[in-house]
């Protein structure tokens, strides 16, 4: 197991990256956002090809890894963040390469798609990086949301209180962070990509799925034994769901209480995080506590690993 290494923390004035590995973007989309991040006191660096376009890619999967792989190895950008989410993560995670990344880490923020890297670097390399808010949604997040974000960025630990839910198996965790949108961790089940989830703390969150593909997805992680030997599981947004013209029956969150029930470790639903507006920044590959209570639960972030 890795010693954990939590990358620089930024100061004002340090640049930070945006690239696009999956969907489209256009410069409209991203304006609000970019001045956001510019009273935050950071510099933005981009290309005109973060605007290109492939069908529903941000350009072809060459043009999208050869720009990430250019901020990677630029040692005067102190942070990496996604424009968006979509898909297409995958498609480019094996044309990278982080040598230079790993002799040199900077904090990679993201959500949603962007599931594949934070797994795959936390997993291969034991270096930390940031679940939180894209550019994308900054217009529609909470300020909760936005200052999780940058706070982590400027070193601060984040710690969070939010409402037991009556399907919540109690008691208290603690351990490694992984995790990420259920939909891209199922598809990078047997891959050098998907987190090792013994004795860790496991955060899942999905958009727009039918509900018996959660059930699906569920039992896949179960069967490979996935959820066994967890030291808690953190369910955030079940955003959308779907169902069909006969009912499935069951909620997203109910699924997933029905299928860990056999398991000892706490279960922890309704987290402040993935696709919603309150998108609480997750500190993944970094130490964390919840503690439940009577009303509420608390999240601390224990440790950043140097």
């Amino acid at each position: 197991m890795f010693r954990m290494i939590s990358p620089t923390f930024l100061k004002k004035g340090d640049k930070i990256g945006i690239v696009a590995p999956a969907r489209k973007i256009t410069e409209k989309e991203l304006e609000a956002s970019f001045e956001i991040i510019r009273s935050r006191g950071f510099e933005i660096v981009y290309s005109d090809n973060l605007f290109a376009v492939d069908n529903q890619f941000a350009g072809s999967d060459e043009v999208r890894a050869r720009e990430f792989q250019l901020m990677l190895d630029d040692k005067t950008v102190r942070a990496i963040m996604f424009a968006r989410g979509g898909y297409g993560s995958v498609r480019i995670i094996d044309k990278l390469d982080f040598s230079r990344f790993k002799d040199n880490p900077k904090w990679l923020i993201g959500y949603s798609d962007i599931t594949v890297f934070h797994n795959y670097i936390v997993h291969n390399f034991g270096i930390q990086t940031l679940h939180a808010s894209m550019p994308i949604n900054f217009s529609k997040n909470t300020n909760q949301a936005l200052d999780s974000l940058f706070d982590v960025l400027y070193g601060k630990v984040p710690n969070y209180e939010f409402a037991s839910h009556s399907l919540n198996k109690t008691g208290n965790a603690e351990g490694i962070l992984v995790g990420g949108n259920l939909s891209v961790l199922y598809s990078l089940l047997g891959s050098n990509s998907f987190p090792e989830t013994e004795d860790k703390i496991l955060f899942l969150e999905d958009l727009d799925e039918y509900l018996y593909h959660i059930d699906r997805m569920m039992m896949g992680l179960k069967r490979a034994g996935k959820l066994t030997n967890l030291k808690g599981l953190v369910v955030g947004g079940m955003t959308k769901m779907n169902d069909n013209t006969v009912p499935f029956g069951k909620t997203a969150e109910e699924i997933i209480c029905d299928i860990v029930m056999e398991y000892d470790y706490p279960v922890y639903f309704g987290f402040p995080a993935g696709h919603i507006d309150d998108n609480r920044a997750l500190v993944m590959g970094g130490k964390a506590r919840i503690e439940a209570r009577q009303k509420n639960c608390l999240f601390k972030s224990l440790i950043y690993y140097n």
